[in-house]
């Protein structure tokens, strides 16, 4: 006797679970001291709404003030912040690391 696997079908008028609001995906991404072009492209044609968190870790001299956060906000419709100690991630936002840091993200 062949055994086969059982599928089950679900109704197209059954509801989705609905996503739980405190998990969402958070998207690192690298870039060189010359990848502000890269990075103003990408965030100009990101959703506002993507429901994701992005961090943004680029190369910068460390003696010099960060204009990352300022020149990411002009072409980008999320709210872009310079991290500090214990920020809070949340969703359709952008985080840029300060100048001369190391940074993690924890739970």
């Amino acid at each position: 006797m062949k055994q086969g696997i059982q599928k089950s079908v679900v109704s197209s008028t059954a509801k989705e679970p609905e996503p739980d609001p405190g998990l969402f995906p958070i998207v690192g991404i690298g870039a060189s001291a010359g990848g502000l072009e890269a990075l103003e492209q990408f965030f100009g044609n990101v959703s506002e709404n993507s429901g994701m968190a992005y961090v943004v870790v680029q190369h910068l001299d460390p003696t010099h003030k960060g204009m990352l956060p300022e020149l990411l906000q002009r072409v980008s419709k999320m709210k872009v912040l310079q991290v500090k100690d214990r920020t809070l991630v949340r969703p359709n936002c952008v985080y840029v690391i300060p100048p001369n840091k190391t940074m993690s993200i924890s739970k």
